[in-house]
């Protein structure tokens, strides 16, 4: 059998964390900045652990880890 490929765009934008959760960026902070507040873009910063529903999808892009 061929070896299980990890698929490109997700080894870019995710992590697993030691257990097994999905980390990701925040979403909406790549340009607008201007029309949102300092709150928002502050709040934005870093990274967040995705939902369980989401990713359930997620792990099928990253067999290995």
């Amino acid at each position: 059998m061929p070896k299980m490929k990890t698929k490109s765009g997700a080894k870019k934008r995710f992590r697993l964390t030691a257990r097994g959760k999905v980390r990701r960026q925040h979403a909406g902070k790549r340009h607008g900045m201007i029309k949102r507040t300092n709150k928002q873009i502050r709040n934005l910063r870093g990274t967040t652990i995705m939902s369980a529903a989401d990713a359930r999808i997620v792990k099928k892009f990253l067999p290995n880890g």
